[in-house]
């Protein structure tokens, strides 16, 4: 929110001006945080990670991925295919 915030000149050629929050708004803005973000999980968010985890497993030829793919068996899944692949390199 910019109204929440003053930009401060800085002095140092180069470097982009520093953001403080004016004193109103600064016990809101501490609590903006992104792990909060996340704990919060707002739906467009979740949407952007179940797309993300979709094409990922695509990405590794998983055509049995589900959203509701337990994590044990991803992680199995990945030990595996980082093993068969360090093995390339040896």
């Amino acid at each position: 929110m910019p109204e929440w915030v003053d930009r401060v000149p800085e002095v140092v050629p180069g470097y982009s001006d520093r953001i403080v929050s004016k004193l109103a708004h600064e016990a809101h803005l501490k609590k903006r945080t992104l792990t909060n973000w996340y704990n919060q999980r707002p739906t467009w968010l979740d949407h952007a990670h179940r797309g993300l985890d979709e094409a990922v497993a695509a990405a590794y030829g998983w055509t049995d991925y589900t959203p509701d793919m337990p994590d044990p068996e991803i992680l199995s899944r990945l030990r595996a295919l980082n093993l068969e692949r360090s093995s390339d390199w040896q």
